[in-house]
C-alpha cells in the first residue's frame, strides 16, 4: 500500500463537518474524499459508489471476515460503517491525501493505525444545546432520532481529548477559515 496522509473529521451528528469536509475539497488542495460503506438503506438522493457504497448487513459482515476494513463500527443498532482498505489505495494512488468524515470510534482507530500519518480533527458544537437545536433544523429526523443523536453526541465528546486538533464550531465562516489553515499546516509538514 502507498503512504500518504490522512485527515479524519470526527463530530457528534449536528456538528457541522460534514460542511466543513465539502469546504476543504472546494478548495484547491490534493485531497480526495473516502467514500465510506455503511449497512444502512440510501437516504434522499444518495447514491451507491459516490456518496456511500451501501452494503447489506450480510455483505459488510463479509467484509469484516475478510478484513476488507481499516475500521469499521456498528455505529447503531444493525447498522454499520466502515472504511475499505481499498480505499486508500484509490486515493493514493491517485496522488490524493484521504479525507475522512467519520465517526469518533473510527477516527480514533485510524490515528491508533497511523499515528504519523493522520492529522485528527474533531468537531465541536458550542453546547448541547446549540447541538440540538441544529439537529431539529434539518428537519431530517423525527423526535426519538434527535434524542438518539443527543445522548450519543454526550458519549462521542468524551472523545474529543484523542484528536489532534478540536474545532468549536460556533461560527461556520470562522470555522471554515481556521480548519483550511490546520490542514495547509498539516500538509506542508
Amino acid at each position: 500500500m502507498n503512504s500518504g496522509k490522512l485527515i479524519v473529521f470526527s463530530a457528534p451528528s449536528g456538528s457541522g463537518k460534514t460542511t466543513l469536509v465539502r469546504h476543504l475539497l472546494e478548495q484547491d488542495l490534493p485531497l480526495g474524499f473516502s467514500i465510506s460503506a455503511t449497512s444502512r438503506e440510501p437516504r434522499g438522493k444518495e447514491q451507491d459508489g459516490i456518496d456511500y457504497y451501501f452494503l447489506s448487513t450480510t455483505q459488510f459482515q463479509e467484509k469484516i471476515q475478510g478484513k476488507a476494513f481499516l475500521e469499521y463500527e456498528e455505529v447503531y443498532q444493525d447498522t454499520f460503517y466502515g472504511t475499505l482498505n481499498s480505499e486508500l489505495d484509490r486515493l493514493w494512488s491517485s496522488g490524493k491525501q484521504v479525507l475522512f468524515d467519520i465517526d469518533v470510534v473510527g477516527g480514533v482507530t485510524i490515528k491508533k493505525k497511523y499515528p504519523k500519518e493522520t492529522l485528527a480533527i474533531f468537531v465541536q458544537p458550542p453546547s448541547i444545546s446549540e447541538l440540538e437545536s441544529r439537529l431539529r433544523k434539518r428537519g431530517t429526523d423525527n423526535e426519538e432520532k434527535i434524542k438518539e443523536r443527543i445522548a450519543k453526541a454526550r458519549t462521542e465528546l468524551e472523545y474529543a481529548p484523542q484528536f489532534d486538533f478540536c474545532l468549536i464550531n460556533k461560527d461556520l465562516d470562522q470555522a471554515k477559515k481556521e480548519v483550511v489553515q490546520v490542514v495547509l499546516d498539516f500538509l506542508n509538514s
